[in-house]
């Protein structure tokens, strides 16, 4: 420990560099320390000492810095004399010399603007006078012509109907394209490009596109395709197999409710059997409802309940269809009864995101117009009873190959997200290369990718286009989604190696740019992933290393 002389000494010499010593801020209320304007703050004291031989000082070791700064943190006088310094250094003539040099460039800038806009509108009045002397001289000259060729008759007297009294002489005086509208523009113009630029927000989670909304003008080839589709629909028994192969390249928007339930296996292929199907999995839904849910407070269920209660409204919080209290009551009663009926899992978050897309597809039935601001209020309680019920089914039949993934540790997430990372590894090395370089682990961003089958990464409206082509895929939710989640990594190669940390990397992963996603995109995407799988799903030892 040195002597308080040579602490103090210290501290007087090295005020610049000292950790936690008063430092100029400089921000919108602060300009930068201008060494011209500020000449009597400059002390050679900021300056870099050299030996009294005029070469650099040799620089301390470790242990002398820590003996000459072990006091740094402690109480005394030294405090008093930093304050003092800092007191000195904020000069109250400087303050002020600096705030009235600020308020004179700004009543310059103010001054500048005035005089601009006044430049603008002499130019406006200048053109203005130009123009009507032009058009006198032309009237002049068309007179004189008219005089010449048909000195007999004469319509110049008569008024047209178009010129309220008047003739239109020449374009100039037309309503449209005048010098006085070009002026304007152009004083607008100039003012717009003053103006800061404000992006333009798109609407966040909308649904609509040529699939999921409305009825839009169609194609020839979509037409063509909703005639298969009816085809293979209208026989006694459908062909399931042909109803999948037309439905991986997704599913016409006005027979997608019927196909869903058939290739999710909710309805048998024969027609006959459909309708009494359909009453007795709706009358056994709201059986269940009147079994189980009155229990939801009691304290077994208690927890389950109150954690889907919490969750429900953070379901697609930007579509004004899902923030609706009815909606909400159905969404609570399906995952309820659910998880009632599956104590291996029970309720898991991310469950309550699998909903929306049969909840949004099975409305389509009863509607034409767009569903994200739909009052489902004003559809009947029978209809709003047979959505309910056909949403759960559903469901649950998707559950039912996913299990594994809600069971205690999530075993299923934790093999798919291992399996991504040995299929990335072999497909896009330099992507996974870099992401360990800068230990970014799968499990960070992909485990939400597959516990939600990237419904949080895509517009909802990709995810149905999504499903069309998993309900037609054998085991689609299960195995074809992790060649899908391989195909969405790299995507966007490009995005992630232009990332030169962890943090980048992970915003990057955690908010990835598809808002303005749509079937094309979405086709690519399984177009990429069907490669992925035809060449490694069924070759080990070219899947592994």
């Amino acid at each position: 420990m040195s002597t308080d002389g040579n602490k103090k000494q210290f501290w007087k010499r090295n005020t610049a560099k000292v950790p936690g010593s008063i430092q100029h801020v400089y921000g919108a209320q602060h300009p930068p320390f201008d060494p011209l304007l500020h000449t009597n703050l400059i002390k050679a004291g900021n300056k870099p000492q050299t030996t009294p031989g005029g070469k650099p000082k040799k620089a301390t070791t470790f242990q002398e810095f820590e003996s000459i700064t072990s006091d740094a943190w402690e109480v005394g006088d030294d405090d008093d004399e930093l304050l003092a310094m800092a007191a000195q250094n904020l000069n109250i003539e400087v303050v002020m010399e600096t705030a009235n040099k600020v308020i004179e460039n700004h009543s310059k800038q103010q001054e500048k603007q005035r005089q601009d806009d006044a430049d603008a509108s002499e130019l406006e009045e200048r053109e203005e006078e130009e123009a009507h002397e032009e058009e006198v001289e032309e009237e002049e000259e068309q007179g004189e012509e008219e005089e010449e060729s048909t000195p007999e008759v004469s319509f110049a007297s008569e008024p047209s109907p178009l010129s309220d009294g008047r003739l239109m002489k020449s374009l100039s005086e037309a309503p449209i394209g005048s010098p006085k509208d070009a002026a304007g523009e152009r004083v607008s113009l100039h003012r717009q490009q003053s103006l800061p630029h404000r992006p333009t927000i798109p609407m966040v989670a909308r649904m609509a596109d040529q699939n999921t909304s409305g009825t839009p003008v169609m194609t020839e080839r979509e037409a063509s395709r909703l005639d298969k589709f009816k085809q293979v629909l209208a026989g006694p028994n459908t062909d399931l197999e042909e109803l999948r192969k037309l439905s991986w390249s997704g599913i016409p928007r006005q027979v997608r409710p019927i196909t869903w339930k058939l290739l999710s296996g909710y309805l048998p292929a024969n027609t006959e059997r459909r309708e009494s199907t359909l009453q007795r999995k709706r009358q056994e839904y709201f059986g269940f409802i009147e079994q189980y849910y009155d229990s939801r407070n009691d304290e077994h269920h208690q927890d389950t309940y109150r954690q889907i209660h919490i969750d429900i409204p953070r379901t697609n919080p930007l579509i004004p269809l899902f923030q609706q209290a009815s909606v909400q009551e159905i969404f609570e009663r399906i995952l309820f009864i659910w998880a009632i009926r599956h104590p291996a899992s029970g309720y898991v978050q991310g469950i309550n995101d699998l909903v929306t897309p049969f909840f949004v597809v099975y409305v389509f039935e009863y509607i034409k117009e767009e569903v994200e601001n739909f009052d489902v209020s004003s559809l009947q309680e029978e209809a709003l009873r047979n959505i309910e019920a056909d949403s759960f089914w559903c469901m649950s039949k998707l559950l039912d190959g996913i299990q594994d993934n809600y069971t205690f540790a999530q075993p299923g997430i934790q093999r798919k997200v291992k399996a991504l990372e040995e299929l990335v590894s072999r497909i896009d090395e330099t992507v996974h290369v870099h992401m360990q370089q800068y230990e970014v682990e799968y499990l960070q961003f992909a485990f939400r990718w597959m516990n939600n089958l990237l419904m949080r990464e895509l517009p909802l409206r990709c995810t149905i286009r999504l499903w069309d082509t998993y309900q037609a895929e054998p085991e689609g939710f299960s195995h074809f989604h992790l060649y899908v989640c391989a195909a969405f990594l790299v995507r966007w190669r490009k995005e992630i190696l232009d990332e030169r940390d962890f943090q980048g990397l992970m915003i990057l992963l955690q908010n990835l740019p598809t808002m303005h996603w749509g079937n094309e995109e979405v086709s690519v995407l399984l177009a990429e992933a069907y490669r992925l799988k035809f060449a490694f799903a069924d070759a080990p030892n070219h899947y592994k290393r």
